[in-house]
């Protein structure tokens, strides 16, 4: 069992103020495999001091020695990479056939970009008689989520690294190991006391604390809306910079010409990876109504294959839920759907068979969704999946848009110029076209309530910037 007894503040392992331990279950067997310190407001204090003390030197070391301790971080990484994955796989349950390449080698390849996006720090721009420099923004506080940690994490920590900004994390207290094992690498690569500081503990008081802390200049925020909305209006008096990354519930728009079989085995996977606890997915599946009942019987049909099961066998495609409260969660949904008159084509609230242990949900398919619904309205984070039918393609535009989120995307047509015709009129912060890769280089955020600001890319770096003119 991993035992965590400090927190990671001012460079040094130090005793908690707060009292008392948060167990770290596995939700695949619902053992206790950990414990962290129960942070609180005088932790944060501590930790909000340190990084104020050390940001005016680290803000003024120069890039490239900033782009240096990025690129020692990028080399911890790699070489305990099977460590961190492992640590995921046991605090989250994402199977391990996933788990070391979405959850630990994406992030690194998304660090090790800042180790040349560092440089554009130091760019002066020439506007008539002014100097138009960029400076960090200050102390960052990061309230990081659970289902795709170290992700969201190295989302917050390389830009604000690169810019010269100071930080302190708060992570989940669902999954909280690997961000110790992290600030167990910053301590190995030396980064300057007080640039990285970690405090776990209850969101109540931990994170509240950090968004409404007068010496905190930007807050960076990943979760539900409702929490986001409760980020923003702590964090209003004092003014201070706020970046959320929030809820989703994106459409998946297949076009009469796409490949069906294609398109809706993609459609399905999409779902069930992490057992749908991505804010990315596609859980609301438009079908041309011509194809729909082709459509249903393929998504069935790929549903019943995917494996459900043990996180440690590599053949298990979909792992348990990343708590029982959210397990609780995704089964009331379930029913939800079928009391709104849904028509419920795989899986369901039955235990799945030979589960006994575990917060499992199998995969489920929901038919003859009305878009109004509130299955098609709300984030159920969980391996639920919407098929809706669609007369045409205006239709399916409009049904597509017809939702609170805007996070993300997809479409699949027959060729790349349609789908391309139909992507730009979906409302989100990115559209995935005929199945495309998720680009660590590009930005990545939302429309309307699913949040503000952008990570990842140039774009990244510019959420931990303050712009300034001098004028000569």
């Amino acid at each position: 069992m991993l035992k965590h007894t400090a927190l990671f503040i001012d460079g040094a392992w130090q005793r908690p103020c707060g009292e008392g331990f948060a167990q770290v279950f596995n939700p695949a067997t619902e053992q206790v495999i950990g414990q962290v310190p129960l942070g609180d407001e005088r932790d944060v204090d501590r930790a909000v001091a340190a990084a104020r003390k050390a940001f005016a030197g680290w803000s003024r070391t120069p890039s490239s020695v900033r782009a240096g301790f990025i690129r020692d971080l990028v080399e911890q990484l790699t070489a305990r990479a099977d460590e961190m994955a492992s640590v995921i796989t046991a605090e989250l349950g994402m199977p391990v056939q996933w788990c070391r390449s979405v959850q630990v080698e994406g992030p690194i390849a998304g660090l090790a970009q800042y180790i040349e996006i560092a440089g554009l720090m130091d760019q002066v721009r020439q506007v008539g008689n002014s100097q138009v420099v960029r400076e960090a923004v200050g102390v960052c506080a990061f309230i990081n989520p659970w289902n795709y940690p170290l992700h969201q994490l190295i989302g917050k920590l390389a830009p604000a690294l690169a810019a010269g900004c100071t930080v302190v994390v708060k992570p989940s207290q669902e999954t909280p190991l690997h961000a110790f094992l992290l600030a167990q690498m910053i301590e190995a690569i030396g980064l300057p006391a007080g640039v990285f500081n970690l405090v776990s503990g209850p969101g109540a008081k931990v994170g509240e604390a950090l968004a409404r802390h007068p010496d905190v200049d930007m807050v960076s925020f990943t979760g539900s809306t409702g929490a986001g909305v409760r980020v923003a209006q702590a964090a209003a008096p004092s003014v201070k910079r706020v970046c959320l990354e929030l809820g989703g519930k994106s459409p998946l728009l297949i076009a009469e010409d796409a490949d069906l079989a294609g398109a809706v085995r993609h459609g399905v996977q999409d779902v069930m990876i992490n057992s749908g606890q991505t804010c990315t997915a596609l859980t609301r599946m438009l079908l041309p109504a011509s194809r729909y009942a082709e459509a249903l019987e393929l998504a069935r049909a790929e549903a019943q294959n995917l494996v459900l099961g043990d996180p440690l066998d590599p053949a298990t495609f979909l792992g348990p839920m990343c708590s029982a409260g959210q397990r609780r969660t995704v089964l009331d949904y379930v029913r939800v759907g079928q009391e709104e008159g849904a028509r419920l084509i795989a899986g369901g609230t039955a235990l799945p068979s030979g589960l006994d242990k575990g917060f499992y949900v199998a995969p489920t398919l929901f038919a003859d969704v009305d878009n109004r619904m509130r299955i098609a309205q709300e984030e159920i984070f969980g391996p639920v999946l919407c098929l809706i039918p669609y007369r045409d393609e205006a239709h399916a535009v409009e049904l597509a848009n017809a939702s609170p989120f805007g996070l993300s995307s997809g479409v699949w047509a027959g060729t790349t110029e349609h789908a391309l015709h139909l992507a730009r009129q979906l409302r989100a912060g990115q559209c995935f076209v005929n199945g495309g890769a998720f680009n660590y280089h590009a930005p990545f955020g939302g429309y309307k309530q699913s949040g503000n600001g952008r990570e990842w890319g140039e774009e990244g770096l510019a959420e931990f910037v303050e712009t300034k003119a001098i004028q000569l």
